[in-house]
């Protein structure tokens, strides 16, 4: 037995939370699975929290890492010219849909997100921002306080005046039961409200996230956020996207995940799947956001040439073998799959999903409330039969998948199977 578990927990932090009773140490990874170092295979479904997004050991990205490091330029900072950091902001750029944008790279989400906060706070001459409740934006200062879950919230201390709205929390009783057309009017009505009785003028930003992540993939309906727009649009408010799990056509329906609203926002965060493991974040905005600040700026490690390459290899991967159309497709062979068989599980409260991120909520059969312990339990029982998932949600009873983008439809049936599996045995241990 390794003795990596104990010398954990001597020298990092008790909230940096394990996943598993028994907590694996990945030393492989092949494809879309990875082999742990007691040589357990698994198929990977978490894919790194969303991160390794064309799997592991991809030879087109691991050729442009060798090829940098060849150069022996591993870091000059964004005090030079960086050709690879130019050629991949303009592909972002371009995609993104935001007219004359320019991009900013940073290492992560949280940063990326705190970026574009100060942009919009700068731009607006406000601290008043509005997010949505249930959401996630990172872990340091201004990025939890738009975060709106307490499990991740440390203290209520905030650089911002924050304001959180619906969207994603149709679960509530005011909200059960209503129509798309229903719901997304009592939140715009909710919105006007606040814009009327809790702020003052000059707004910021709202920043959300399309599906949210920690959130346990809960969404807002398509359309919402066209309808926040208008309003937010009224009174000059900027819309920040959080594409940072949504991004590089994950949902299948749409490159960002804000574009399944038919929205263009002000500015859009990404960070994760972008550099399929390395380091990578960053904010694409309007030019004249971007450009605004008066004081000197720069990221030292953002934008560096090894995660440059490895983020130009993997969007170029991305787009030349049209992996939103296959999230598409092995994304509803999934999704379908498990609402075909909802029916026949007690515990399975709720499957949700777009394209290869998706999720499942696990309830008590007799009461209907939220599991966490059946989480917990699905988990272990997915790993005994080779499979890596996550687990969230405002509950904890949430199971958050999103494999490699790269999962063939072979796979997607094969995690399918392991999935139904593991829901039948703990169905069958409820007795219901």
């Amino acid at each position: 037995m390794s003795d990596l578990l104990p010398r954990h927990r001597a020298v990092m932090p008790n909230w940096l939370s394990l996943y598993y009773d028994e907590p694996i140490e990945i030393v492989r990874g092949k494809g879309n699975r990875v082999v742990d170092a007691e040589g357990h295979s698994y198929l990977d479904f978490f894919a790194g929290i969303l991160t390794n997004m064309i799997g592991y050991d991809v030879p087109e990205v691991r050729d442009a890492v060798e090829r940098q490091l060849a150069t022996g330029v591993v870091h000059t900072s964004t005090v030079y010219l960086l050709r690879a950091q130019v050629e991949l902001a303009e592909k972002i750029a371009r995609l993104s849909g935001i007219e004359n944008a320019k991009v900013f790279f940073t290492n992560s989400g949280t940063e990326a997100n705190e970026t574009a906060l100060l942009l919009a706070t700068y731009a607006r001459r406000s601290d008043q921002v509005l997010a949505m409740r249930q959401s996630y934006h990172g872990r340091s200062f201004g990025a939890i306080s738009v975060t709106s879950n307490r499990s991740w919230k440390n203290n209520s201390l905030s650089p911002l005046n924050v304001h959180f709205l619906h969207g994603a929390d149709r679960h509530l009783t005011q909200f059960r039961g209503l129509s798309d057309a229903d719901y997304i009017a009592a939140c715009v009505d909710d919105l006007r409200h606040v814009l009327a009785t809790a702020v003052s003028n000059d707004v910021a930003a709202l920043i959300a996230e399309p599906i949210q992540g920690v959130g346990g993939f809960t969404m807002a309906p398509d359309g919402l956020f066209k309808a926040y727009k208008e309003v937010l649009d009224e009174e000059g408010i900027l819309f920040i996207s959080d594409e940072v799990q949504t991004g590089w056509g994950r949902t299948g329906s749409a490159f960002f995940g804000i574009q399944g609203h038919g929205v263009t926002p002000d500015m859009m965060t990404f960070a994760k799947g972008l550099g399929n493991g390395f380091a990578v974040g960053g904010v694409v905005a309007r030019g004249d956001l971007m450009d605004a600040p008066h004081a000197i700026g720069l990221a030292t490690f953002g934008g560096n040439p090894i995660s440059m390459a490895a983020a130009n290899a993997t969007l170029d991967y991305v787009l030349d073998h049209d992996l939103q159309t296959r999230a598409a497709t092995t994304g509803a062979i999934l999704i379908d799959g498990l609402r075909a068989a909802k029916g026949r599980l007690p515990i399975v409260g709720d499957v949700r999903g777009k394209g290869l991120m998706f999720a499942l909520e696990l309830v008590d059969p007799g009461t209907g409330a939220p599991s966490p312990a059946l989480a917990a339990r699905f988990m272990e029982e997915t790993k005994k039969l080779g499979l890596l998932a996550g687990k969230g949600g405002l509950y904890g009873n949430v199971l958050r998948m999103a494999p490699p983008l790269t999962l063939s439809e072979e796979e997607a049936r094969e995690g399918l199977g392991i999935i139904l599996t593991a829901l039948e045995t703990i169905n069958g241990e409820t007795g219901k």
